[in-house]
């Protein structure tokens, strides 16, 4: 099965879906909270980094390394908003992040890219072809993007529509995207699990540490903390897996690896969180010095 077939509607679709919900308010809300919106863009832009130094401690396999990278690089998409909403956390704020994350890392991926595939890749003869990845990411996720604002600028009700059916498929849609390229590389996960287990682990705790820090020296009060938290925390596989799998960037389904790990934890680990929130209940008050 050619997968690539697969996971670039899946990515065109899910985008077109995130930008049937925004408006141009979601874009602007830097201008009257400032410090929220970008501490938020902080910690999902120090991903990266995050990734790299996992990577650098954990001794990873070049290709993993740049996997790690490349799931970091990507941020989540409409599914924070509803992880938001379900943590009692700040919707409105959390819209606006998925929507300057989404647009922002467009360009700064394949800046990133570029810099650690040189770094790390020569070990094992693997180029990242810039403009081939800057011109799907155009294609496949900005456009989408684009015209899913455009529809619900013009035809809100419309838009409302369906972005209500397309968000019920988005889940489903990632998971049989992982469940597919679980399959294919099943022998190089299984031996690999242990290592890229803890790795993708340790990069989402230690990534949602460092955001929960973040807020605590920006004083945000808990709807921001927790917002942020889930922000930074979930990551775009479907994203990463496209990039991966792409016959005009990387063309090798391994470089996919952590990122369908990721997801998996992801959900388990953000699950939990909202988890706790709900059952510890605590007040909303706008008070700075609490952290979750």
């Amino acid at each position: 099965m050619n997968s690539i077939l697969i996971v670039l509607p899946i990515l065109t679709l899910l985008m077109f879906c995130l930008g049937l919900t925004l408006e141009a308010k979601d874009f602007l809300l830097v201008i009257k909270r400032g410090k929220a919106v970008l501490g938020g863009l902080a910690g999902q832009l120090l991903m990266p980094a995050i990734a790299l130094a996992v990577a650098k401690v954990m001794n990873l396999d070049p290709i993993f390394t740049i996997g790690l990278v490349l799931i970091a690089c990507c941020p989540g998409g409409s599914s924070s908003n509803i992880f938001s909403m379900l943590a009692k956390g700040d919707v409105a704020l959390s819209v606006s992040l998925t929507a300057l994350s989404s647009i922002i890392t467009l360009f700064t991926l394949p800046l990133i890219m570029q810099w650690v595939t040189a770094s790390v890749g020569q070990q094992v003869g693997v180029q990242l072809p810039v403009k081939n990845l800057l011109m799907q990411n155009l294609v496949t996720m900005l456009l989408p993007i684009l015209i899913g604002i455009i529809i619900r600028y013009y035809k809100p009700q419309l838009a409302a529509r369906i972005a209500k059916v397309l968000s019920k498929m988005a889940f489903p849609a990632l998971m049989l995207l992982a469940g597919i390229f679980f399959v294919q590389h099943r022998e190089t996960i299984a031996t690999n699990f242990s290592v890229l287990g803890l790795a993708v682990t340790s990069l989402l705790l230690v990534a949602a540490l460092f955001a929960c820090l973040l807020c605590y020296v920006l004083g945000l009060h808990t709807r921001e903390r927790r917002t942020i938290i889930i922000e930074v925390g979930m990551q775009n596989a479907a994203q990463a897996i496209a990039i991966a799998s792409s016959p005009f960037v990387f063309n090798d389904g391994r470089f996919a690896i952590p990122a369908i790990l990721y997801a998996l934890m992801m959900n388990v680990v953000l699950l939990t969180y909202v988890g706790a929130i709900k059952v510890k209940a605590p007040s909303d008050s706008p008070k700075g010095g609490e952290i979750e």
